[in-house]
């Protein structure tokens, strides 16, 4: 624990297991709910998802208010314009995100516009800017990942700019999260690994933080364990709906981590490399997350060295010295990185990402200016970051 005083908050309600999803419409009711906008991508809509949400509705006297299923992969401003737009035109009263991290981002910014009275989401950007109450958020998440579900944070794109723009408020935590196994279960293998990575960033960065508790330590180690015990098998054996479920539970868990303790030079240098060079997010946490890692070394010693237990096991850390120990825990992440490369071909440097090294300065420049910084154990300056995409090419 870093600090003498913390605030831990998560008013979320979870609802986790085989047939979860069947007590949604029993929420709508509890949340007074009658005509809510459905919000998801072509997708999902095309291999069925939706209609598995959809068909809880059957006799259950709730109908969809409408639905806008054109969310893309990097979600954006305008696109949160123009689905709040819609809200108000259908006389909508709350909002059902079904799917992954940029579907629920973009579901929180168009609760934003909705709620707060704006025609615009970059008039709200920032910190605790929303002062009004929100309209019912339920989301139901098909990857397990980004934690959006359980965070008080949402990342969207302001193409204009080139930038992500970061939104955080207490009240942007969801309402209701609905984990249920079925939603996951066709994630194809490359993006299980990519987003368990994205898990596994924010856990270890919640672990590391200037704003690390005992209770978002609490669940950054919970879910490191079960990154650990099922994101392999589950990139191999995606059917495997219990695998599926723990790693549902272990993303969820970190986004409650990361929502209290926040994130770091990670996450900062990721949300560069998105904006710049449009590299998928989990992509980039599992490039990054071993570099940074090494950056923060000495300032994390003691933490890293207590990581190594949840990442690899009790037999492993007590047969390994505790000098020893920070190293081992950054050795075992790179480990899974190469048997994940081996099993989906996942990226395991930016240079097999894509990424340009004439892209460095930009990505540097922008990195400097993202909050997550803020909350890294050790400051790093231009410089540094431009050391750290060097290592990581």
């Amino acid at each position: 624990m870093k600090a003498n005083y913390f605030e831990f908050h998560n008013p979320l309600k979870i609802l986790s297991g085989d047939q979860a999803l069947e007590n949604l419409p029993y929420e709508l009711e509890r949340l007074g709910v009658k005509a809510p906008l459905l919000v998801t991508e072509r997708q999902l809509l095309e291999i069925g998802l939706v209609a598995q949400v959809a068909a809880v509705f059957a006799g259950a006297g709730i109908k969809l208010g409408g639905m806008f299923s054109e969310v893309p992969v990097d979600s954006s401003t305008q696109v949160v314009n123009q689905i709040a737009a819609l809200f108000r035109e259908l006389q909508c009263d709350a909002l059902i995100a079904v799917g992954g991290g940029s579907v629920i981002d973009t579901a929180k910014g168009v609760n934003i516009v909705v709620s707060q009275g704006q025609d615009d989401l970059v008039a709200l950007m920032g910190a605790e800017t929303l002062h009004r109450p929100m309209k019912p958020l339920i989301v139901i998440p098909t990857t397990a990942g980004t934690g959006s579900e359980a965070t008080r944070v949402a990342v969207i794109a302001d193409l204009k700019r080139q930038v992500k723009l970061a939104f955080t408020s207490h009240r942007l935590i969801p309402d209701v999260a609905i984990l249920d196994p079925r939603m996951t279960c066709t994630l194809p293998p490359l993006l299980t690994a990519a987003t368990g990575m994205d898990a596994l960033t924010h856990a270890v960065e919640a672990y590391t933080g200037l704003q690390k508790n005992p209770l978002s330590d609490a669940c950054a180690v919970a879910a490191i364990e079960l990154i650990r015990e099922n994101l392999l098998s589950v990139v191999i054996r995606g059917e495997d709906r219990q695998a599926r479920l723990a790693l549902a539970n272990a993303a969820l868990l970190a986004g409650v981590a990361f929502s209290n303790s926040m994130v770091g030079i990670v996450h900062a240098v990721g949300h560069a490399l998105g904006a710049v060079c449009h590299l998928p997010h989990g992509v980039a946490m599992a490039v990054l997350l071993p570099f940074g890692m090494e950056y923060n070394l000495k300032s994390s010693f003691a933490d890293y060295a207590a990581l190594l237990l949840p990442l690899a096991d009790a037999e492993v850390y007590a047969a390994t010295p505790h000098a020893a120990r920070p190293a081992a825990a950054i050795a075992v992440v790179r480990t899974l990185l190469q048997e994940l490369q081996q099993q989906c071909e996942l990226p395991c440097s930016l240079r097999e990402a894509g990424v340009n090294q004439t892209q460095f300065a930009e990505i540097a420049d922008k990195a400097l200016d993202d909050g997550a910084l803020l909350f890294n154990p050790v400051e790093a300056d231009r410089e540094d970051l431009f050391n750290l995409l060097r290592n990581a090419w």
